[in-house]
Parts: structure tokens; C-alpha cells; sequence
């Protein structure tokens, strides 16, 4: 948005860098976009360690994904090259499931989907598909490092949505249904 617009991004909504507040604050079009990149970065660096490693998703190969997804998504919240002021991952944990498998990351975009439906507010999804996330990794039994990683990434997900918290305990949230509204 930035590069295209001349606008930060930060200084305006939530005041993150996220698809989330892209949509809010410049529409459809540019939070697409954001998003887009977004969720390339978690499918490229995990299609990346697959390939160079030739690792999958399975026990054996899990600490090395789930390191380099934890690091994608830390490098999405912390980027250097704004400060250290990003997103809030979500986008690129997307990417990373699509990465780790397209099946993955469909049930996770549905999740996000028909939790922020059904609720209206999209930082309900969110917290949905990190609980997803732990889910995935005690269903394939991927060990304590990984299970440790995928609690602690849905932790810091859970921090950085607690003014969202906050906001819909004060019914100042933003609501899908007002978003959707608006883009008519």
C-alpha cells in the first residue's frame, strides 16, 4: 500500500499492517493484495525447506517446518524493514498450511470463514485457526517441540488480537457484516 498508494498503512484503522486492516482502511482491492503477498510468504518458505531439505509434513521432518514456520510468522509481525511494526501473522500462517498442504490450509481458510460468519467478527476465526493449528499437530502426533511452538504461535496471536478482544467485550469491534456493507 505503501509503494502504490503512498500510504502507511500502520497510521491508519488498527494500525497494524495486516490484510485485515487494508480492507478496512483502502478497500477490497488492496487488502486482497496485502493478503496475497501475505500468504506467498508462508507458502514459498515452507515449499522452500521442503524442497532443499526433502522433508514433508510428518514427524520426522516437523521441528525443521514448524521452526521455519514460527520464523514466518514472527518475520510477518516483526518485520525489519518497517520497524518491527507488521501484521498479525495470520496471512502467513495461511500460507504456511497451503505450504505444508493445500488440504490444510482450505480447512483453514474454511475455518476462518465460517467461524467469522457465524460470530461476525473476524478475530474469532483467527483464534479458531490457531487452535486448528494445535490440533493438526497433536492429531499427527508431531511431537512436544512442534506441539510447543504451534501453543506459543497461537499465544502471541492471541496477544496481538487483545485490543480486538477488548473492543468486542466493548462492542467497538469491527463487524464483518459492517465490511461487507461498506464494499457494496
Amino acid at each position: 500500500a505503501k509503494s502504490i498508494k503512498k500510504i502507511d498503512i500502520r497510521t491508519l484503522g488498527f494500525g497494524n499492517a495486516g490484510m485485515s486492516n487494508a480492507v478496512e482502511s483502502l478497500g477490497w482491492k488492496f487488502g486482497l493484495l496485502v493478503g496475497f503477498i501475505d500468504v506467498g510468504k508462508g507458502i514459498i518458505s515452507v515449499l522452500l525447506i521442503k524442497y532443499l531439505f526433502k522433508i514433508d509434513f510428518n514427524p520426522d521432518g516437523a521441528l525443521l517446518l514448524y521452526l521455519n514456520a514460527y520464523s514466518v510468522i514472527l518475520g510477518h509481525i516483526y518485520p525489519f524493514h518497517m520497524n518491527f511494526k507488521g501484521g498479525k501473522g495470520t496471512a502467513a500462517l495461511i500460507g504456511v498450511l497451503i505450504g505444508l498442504n493445500p488440504w490444510y490450509g482450505i480447512i483453514g481458510i474454511l475455518i476462518i470463514i465460517v467461524v467469522t460468519v457465524l460470530t461476525d467478527y473476524v478475530t474469532i476465526g483467527t483464534l479458531a485457526l490457531t487452535l486448528y493449528v494445535i490440533g493438526l499437530t497433536l492429531y499427527f502426533k508431531m511431537g512436544m517441540i512442534p506441539l510447543f511452538i504451534s501453543i506459543s504461535g497461537s499465544l502471541l496471536s492471541l496477544y496481538y488480537h487483545l485490543p480486538n478482544y477488548r473492543r468486542i467485550l466493548n462492542h467497538t469491534e469491527g463487524r464483518l457484516s459492517k465490511v461487507l456493507k461498506k464494499a457494496k
